[in-house]
């Protein structure tokens, strides 16, 4: 397997691969053109993010500036905003469903590393993130690897998820917790 097969993969791999590296400056040219050169969101900053962000459903915002890792691995439904200062570490899979709100600086991770501290000089890895329909997830919060947050679900301010959080739930806190369950109307 190639370094990138093996990142996408969730396994350990070398992250200055030059594979790698050669994508990750892809990303920072084309987030340099969204975040400075074109700061006023208007058609040229769609063909941006058309670029950078190749599997996005129709209507994604991004407010910028924004950060991401290789914009191929995070997968929008329709209707996605983010609010200013938002970063996704992408070295996996982020998967974010229909109708998702992010406030200003939310932060979400699929890089991790080793605990071994001789491992983690070489190598790093990742864990998929995955966020369902109609979810918003307030400010400063952060979404850390491998979690899955249910559809209909609010994530309080500054709420730091390091678990799963099911459907219909309002979760906040460091760590973040389940304070009640949500009602929802049935309407679409």
């Amino acid at each position: 397997m190639t370094e990138k097969e093996k990142m996408i993969a969730g396994q350990p791999y070398i992250a200055n691969d030059p594979e790698l590296a050669e994508e990750r400056k892809r990303c920072k040219q084309l987030l340099k053109k969204l975040n400075i050169d074109e700061f006023v969101v208007d058609e040229a900053t769609d063909d941006i993010l058309a670029e950078l962000i190749p599997n996005a459903g129709k209507n994604l915002y991004i407010e910028p500036p924004f950060h991401a890792d290789y914009g191929y691995n995070i997968v929008t439904g329709d209707n996605v905003y983010f609010n200013v200062s938002c970063v996704v570490l992408d070295v996996c899979k982020v998967t974010i469903g229909n109708n998702v709100f992010f406030a200003p600086a939310v932060q979400v991770y699929t890089a991790t590393h080793p605990l071994d501290a001789v491992l983690r000089r070489s190598q790093e890895s990742g864990k998929p993130v995955t966020i369902g329909n109609d979810c918003w997830i307030g400010g400063g919060a952060i979404i850390c690897p491998g979690v899955t947050i249910g559809n209909r679900c609010v994530i309080g301010a500054g709420a730091v998820v390091t678990k799963d959080i099911p459907d219909d739930s309002l979760a906040v806190g460091n760590p973040a917790t389940i304070i009640r369950k949500l009602e929802h109307s049935d309407e679409n």
